[in-house]
């Protein structure tokens, strides 16, 4: 992917275009939003049964076995999308390797906590996490308004997303870490609203977004899914499959697309 100079004109166009003005505006609101939720709320922190998952079983040895297994899949599809931006470097760029290098180390973080679920081994499942959001936030943001602020944005929103957890693991507040997830997640929709990719393929970005809200939705019913399935799969395992799915489909968006 072609390193773009970030001079003055180019903010100066970043600030005057349309469009951008409305992602600014857009921007600006949410962060006052985000200012006034923490003026009129209270801290939200984290729960004790937030660790107990419905699926505890272990086997061969490996304790929590289903919740611990099921983060393969965002391993290989880690390697499998970071070895195709090495191969593809002219066509991708660096934030789309730093989000699939966050794909393993999701897979390493998220395993280590289900192995001993509690508050100390979780900083090491949402340090990865934070590194996807951010890096596919910049990525996409990247290839449809300029590359010029991907050496601004990439550290930045890296350094943004790792200080929301360490936020949280120092003050036990969870809304700074959850702002910052979510209102990740909620830019990329309005990205694609408001702007054309110069690829094809943008569909599968769609598809992952739906995977992504299945998952959570999963996680939220993790012992409900267990108990309709008669102990077949937890909503917590099914989380991981169906997030899982949703990099799977963002890396065949990356394998599939065309330059316009």
């Amino acid at each position: 992917m072609k390193a773009y100079p970030l001079t003055l004109g180019a903010l100066q166009e970043l600030i005057n275009h349309p469009r951008h003005m409305w992602l600014i505006r857009i921007s600006l609101c949410f962060i006052v939003l985000m200012i006034a939720v923490y003026l009129v709320t209270d801290p939200v922190l984290q729960k004790t049964s937030y660790h107990l998952l419905a699926d505890n079983r272990s086997w061969l040895l490996i304790p929590n076995f289903s919740d611990v297994i099921s983060n393969i899949p965002f391993a290989i599809i880690g390697w499998l999308g970071l070895l195709f931006c090495l191969s593809n470097r002219n066509d991708t760029s660096l934030s789309w390797q730093i989000y699939f290098m966050g794909l393993i180390l999701v897979a390493a973080g998220s395993s280590y906590y289900h192995w001993n679920p509690n508050n100390q081994t979780l900083v090491w499942d949402r340090l990865p996490m934070t590194i996807c959001f951010m890096s596919l936030f910049v990525a996409l943001l990247g290839e449809h308004i300029s590359f010029q602020y991907e050496k601004i944005m990439l550290p930045a929103s890296l350094l943004l997303g790792v200080f929301s957890v360490i936020y949280w693991q120092y003050t036990g507040d969870l809304r700074f870490y959850g702002l910052v997830q979510f209102g990740t997640l909620a830019a990329i929709p309005l990205i694609l609203l408001l702007y054309r990719s110069k690829y094809t393929q943008r569909h599968y970005l769609i598809y992952g977004m739906v995977c992504y809200g299945l998952a959570k939705m999963m996680e939220l019913n993790d012992s409900r899914i267990f108990e309709l399935t008669s102990g077949l799969i937890s909503g917590h395992t099914a989380k991981h499959l169906f997030a899982a799915a949703a990099s799977y489909y963002i890396y065949l968006m990356l394998n599939k697309r065309q330059a316009y």
